[in-house]
């Protein structure tokens, strides 16, 4: 049944992520700087490169079992892809630069920082789908180390990013929280939003949105993911 359910899943994740690049095609043809928070095995960067032509690609992803597929993948997409320059980082971006405990999943892109509500309908119902196990066999703890986001910044003398993605189940506001004043250095930004209680988290949407308010932006699409109460939300700078 599992198997089932993940051929299912893929199928509808494909067609909205087909009406998400339909959206951003209205937006910009080409990419200047492209930010990947949460890079995962580099599924996004591929399917970028696909539809948008994208000078600069910076991609963090924290697990390194996670970053082995991705360093590979990078060499696949850097020789089809030969114009792009791609720069990988194995460590998370946050509000503080510490070193912290990740619970990595066998179904590795649902791997948190977050702690998990074992009680909450929502994770039995992804139990029963998508994992299948005993709640002590679920993941195992691995410390990764995080990058306050404004120092990376600073670091690197990245001065604009044209489109920003943050996908880090449960830690997006933490990641917005990290560039401080330098959010303004982007144009636009997808992010995720899970509304479920499976994930404890320490901020509401409300949170997200009035601070990216604060900075000039303003929510200009939002898209409800397959099978889950998380919605993609896309934000654009009025100032940039």
């Amino acid at each position: 049944m599992k198997f089932i359910f993940f051929k299912i899943l893929r199928f509808f994740d494909y067609l909205h992520q087909k009406k998400i690049n339909k959206f951003l095609a209205n937006q910009f043809k080409n990419i200047d700087t492209f930010f990947d928070i949460g890079a995962h095995r580099g599924e996004t960067i591929g399917i970028y490169l696909k539809h948008f032509k994208i000078k600069k690609i910076y991609s963090f992803e924290p697990i390194i079992d996670n970053f082995k597929y991705l360093e590979l993948n990078k060499k696949k997409f850097s020789k089809k892809y030969s114009n792009t320059l791609i720069y990988l980082e194995n460590f998370a971006l946050g509000s503080k630069s510490i070193s912290k405990n990740i619970k990595f999943f066998d179904e590795s892109s649902s791997s948190t920082i977050n702690n998990i509500n074992f009680t909450s309908k929502y994770f039995k119902k992804k139990n029963k789908y998508l994992m299948s196990k005993k709640k002590e066999d679920l993941f195992v703890e691995k410390k990764i180390k995080i990058i306050r986001l404004k120092d990376y910044l600073e670091t690197k003398k990245i001065d604009k990013i044209d489109f920003m993605k943050i996908d880090t189940e449960g830690y997006e506001f933490e990641v917005l929280l990290g560039a401080e004043e330098y959010i303004k250095k982007v144009k636009m930004l997808i992010f995720e939003h899970h509304y479920h209680n499976m994930l404890i988290k320490n901020y509401t949407f409300s949170d997200i949105h009035n601070l990216l308010k604060k900075y000039n932006f303003h929510q200009i699409n939002k898209f409800k993911m397959p099978f889950r109460k998380t919605f993609e939300y896309i934000y654009i700078n009025n100032i940039r």
